[in-house]
């Protein structure tokens, strides 16, 4: 049996690790986009790295788009196979892979504009709108904690990673000349209490782990702090130097997460009035979505919707629907808050945003979350004097702030809580995925310390023999 890892290998985003059985089945893990990697991003996405007609079987952790916003291509290149997920991923995942098959769509029709001009081949996008409803359509729905046979010798089951709704970890039975191999990938792994989501369970003793390590070598300010730290950010720019508060915040999770931080002020009487104005279809979808599945909530907001049937929503909130509406804010008189995907700033009405004003210095670009260091929300965290977006220089005269409260990934106490559960001497290998090598080489020494003696940090494309 061998596993070859070829995505989120010594970087965060496109995880994709495919097993090969010793019967010759494929067995991919996830299947995600690379977002935020600069020039390489193309030429990342069109190489799965193996031929997607061989794989038989298909298992995807969560609908955050670095996991599941390849499938499209994945099925339109030749994967013939289901897909299995939760009930809230599957809502989640098809919502998403539509977007972006539409900016997939569009991006390609802007730029082949230009090509016409030149003289130059079109381009053809990705994938489409189209397709991603094509793989949507494979989707199979498999609830927690509940062993799930593919086929003889090869057996599945989900416990909750905490990350967002329908979050996983994937733990493996796989069965051959009598032997059982266990094989844990852990998807991404939230936050011991979390202000919204359970925290992560606990899972059978594996012989293998797959690990995320997005904040390995980091900690997290305390979750709790965030309404008062949102609400500095707003006394500050809204109230203070009567700006906008523009914050780039990821569609599933981060979002509804920062809804009900403003949710609890307003209950608190501490909201100040002003229009907060959610600008993304895709995250208006997102939060509907997440309402549906209150059963995914922990027992703190359990309590709370006894008395607020609706913890995402206050006075004030606005959801903007076209294109139309989201423009017009442009010309908004006065002091406003504006939160729009996508969370890295790469792409969506957030990059629109951003360039009409961060050259306004009574404005502030409040960063929410982990953001890939050649993404336009990556560059701006260094603080630089200027920065091109469409192609054209800005000064950076806005304040540029961030908020590492609201993470969904764990640090590494949660990362190091999350495998108490484990026997290191039962765990033949631990590989270390979903983070920079930097950060991924500081988290192994504490893994170390810890008793697991074999940690490995895989190449992309490197393929491992698992004994």
């Amino acid at each position: 049996m061998k596993i070859a890892f070829h995505g989120a290998a010594r970087t965060v985003t496109g995880s994709k690790h495919l097993i090969t059985l010793d019967n010759g089945k494929k067995l991919l893990l996830d299947c995600g986009l690379y977002q935020g990697m600069g020039d390489q991003t193309a030429a990342l996405n069109s190489d799965f790295g193996f031929d997607p007609r061989e794989v038989d079987y298909m298992i995807l952790s969560h609908a955050h788009i670095d996991h599941c916003g390849l499938l499209p291509k994945f099925v339109k290149d030749g994967y013939a196979g289901k897909v299995f997920a939760t009930p809230a991923t599957k809502d989640l995942a098809s919502v998403l892979m539509e977007d972006s098959g539409g900016i997939q769509e569009n991006d390609v029709k802007f730029e082949n504009k230009r090509r016409a001009l030149q003289g130059r081949p079109y381009l053809e996008p990705l994938y489409t709108a189209a397709d991603a409803l094509t793989a949507a359509d494979r989707f199979v729905t498999v609830e927690y904690n509940h062993w799930h046979t593919i086929e003889p010798g090869l057996e599945f089951s989900y416990t909750d990673a905490g990350h967002i709704i329908g979050s996983t970890c994937v733990h493996l039975k796989i069965t051959h000349n009598g032997k059982v191999t266990r094989i844990t990938f852990s998807g991404d792994v939230g936050r011991y209490r979390d202000i919204i989501l359970k925290s992560p369970e606990v899972f059978p003793q594996a012989d293998y782990i797959l690990l995320e390590s997005t904040y390995g070598n980091s900690l997290h300010e305390p979750g709790n702090t965030t309404p008062d730290l949102l609400l500095e950010w707003i006394r500050k720019t809204c109230l203070e130097k009567k700006g906008k508060l523009i914050m780039p915040a990821f569609s599933v999770g981060r979002t509804q997460e920062i809804l009900y931080a403003l949710n609890q002020l307003e209950i608190e009487n501490r909201l100040p009035a002003l229009d907060y104005f959610v600008d993304s279809p895709l995250s208006t979808k997102a939060t509907a979505i997440v309402k549906s599945y209150p059963n995914y909530f922990n027992s703190r907001i359990q309590d709370i919707l006894k008395h607020d049937n609706d913890p995402f929503a206050f006075r004030g909130l606005k959801f903007t629907k076209t294109v139309d509406e989201s423009k017009m804010l442009n010309y908004y008189k006065g002091p406003c808050v504006i939160i729009s995907a996508s969370g890295m700033a790469e792409a969506g009405r957030i990059k629109h945003h951003i360039s009409n004003n961060i050259e306004n210095s009574r404005n502030t670009i409040l960063l929410t979350g982990y953001c890939e260091p050649n993404s336009l929300g990556g560059r701006l965290k260094k603080h630089p004097k200027e920065v091109g977006i469409f192609g054209q220089t800005h000064e950076v005269n806005a304040e540029i702030g961030e908020m590492r409260s609201m993470s969904a990934h764990g640090d590494y106490n949660d990362l190091l809580q999350f495998l108490a559960c484990q026997d290191p001497k039962q765990v033949k290998k631990l590989f270390l995925v979903h983070g920079e090598y930097d950060v991924q080489q500081d988290f192994r020494d504490k893994l170390i310390k810890k008793g697991f003696t074999d940690v490995m940090i895989p190449e992309r494309h490197q393929e491992i023999g698992l004994g």
